[in-house]
């Protein structure tokens, strides 16, 4: 049996990109995954919007909290991706092992000015891209992949 494949999305807050990522992962992945998710500067809650737009596709966030990225401090992952610019550009912490570390901006809809059933549209379209992309990532052939083809394979997933 190979080893699940640990997968840390990171945003600024944890409270809505990086909380929906590992949701849908949770949600979407075979046993062979495992998805967690932090921020460095954690809000404290996962937002409202994550917990609505997923519950409208039928996935709960139970058990998830916005958590500071110290909480995963020691630990080895196989991949990181970052989803806010903020935290693409911010130097991260120096994780063990050799985790592939890609960044996929997304728009943030906990801050997108309108009304709520305009920040929930954004929402479900920023659900619908993270849906995609980890469909595909998924579907990669990781064990089998080199580092550098892990990279350049999970780098181009922010391009759907």
């Amino acid at each position: 049996m190979q080893t699940p494949v640990r997968v840390l999305f990171i945003c600024t807050g944890n409270c809505c990109r990086s909380q929906m990522a590992e949701a849908l992962l949770r949600h979407m992945a075979p046993e062979g995954f495992q998805a967690y998710s932090a921020g460095f500067k954690p809000a404290g809650f996962v937002h409202p919007l994550v917990v609505e737009t997923l519950a409208r596709q039928g996935i709960s966030v139970q058990g998830q909290y916005s958590k500071h990225w110290d909480a995963y401090a020691g630990q080895e992952f196989d991949i990181i991706v970052t989803l806010c610019d903020q935290a693409g550009m911010d130097p991260m912490p120096a994780w063990p092992g050799r985790p592939v570390i890609v960044h996929w901006p997304l728009k943030d809809p906990a801050f997108h000015p309108g009304t709520e059933d305009e920040c929930l549209m954004i929402a479900a379209e920023v659900a619908d891209t993270l849906r995609r992309r980890l469909q595909r990532l998924i579907s990669l052939d990781l064990h089998r992949m080199s580092h550098e083809q892990a990279q350049a394979a999970i780098r181009e997933l922010a391009a759907m």
